[in-house]
Formats: structure tokens, sequence, C-alpha cells
């Protein structure tokens, strides 16, 4: 059963006060994941439908956190604008220590 709410949904750069800078960890893995990302992905027309799938070897890992970093990082690489992104698949997959994994996709939003 779905819930409504009527409420205006708070960004994050509303929930925190202040600047956030990226820290050398998020400098190093931006660094790493430019260089991982195929230069040969196709970015369909908008609006988007985005897929992740994370694979995280901590069952602890709460499915939200990688989201907005690998949007980012995503955008970055393939210039456009995360605003453009209208649904999303997000998918938490357990994996042994070592196996840890980002899967993505971007189709048009049909």
């Amino acid at each position: 059963m779905s819930v409504k709410i009527n409420i205006k949904p708070l960004s994050i750069n509303e929930a925190f006060q202040g600047r956030r800078f990226k820290t050398e960890k998020y400098k190093r893995y931006e660094k790493e994941l430019l260089l991982l990302l195929p230069k040969s992905f196709k970015l369909p027309p908008p609006p988007y439908y985005i897929i992740f799938e994370f694979g995280f070897s901590n069952k602890a890992s709460d499915l939200d956190n990688p989201i907005k970093v690998m949007q980012d990082i995503l955008q970055k690489k393939y210039k456009f604008n995360d605003k453009d992104i209208y649904k999303a698949e997000i998918t938490k997959k357990i994996v042994k220590k070592g196996g840890e994994y980002i899967l993505f996709d971007i189709k048009t939003l049909e």
C-alpha cells in the first residue's frame, strides 16, 4: 500500500548548515571512478530513469548512502544534469568482502 504525505521534500542542501567540502577520500574516489567509467557509455535523451545496484560486503551499509556521490560523478563524466532524473531503481546486494561493486544504467523515461 502506498502512503502519501503532503509535505515538501527536504533537500540535502537544506538539511545541513554551512558548506560541505569534498574529503580527500572523496577526491581520490572520484578520480578513480572517473577513470573506470567507460567512455563508450551513450547517454540517451532526458528525462532519465536511472538504475543502481550496489554490492556491499557489510550488511549494515545503507542503501541510499552512495546514491548522491555516484550521481554526481556520473553527471560529471557524462555531462548531464541530475535534475533530469525522474525515476530511480536502487538495489542493495550483499557480497563477500573484496567483491564490492556498483552497477548502473541510465535510460530514457518512457
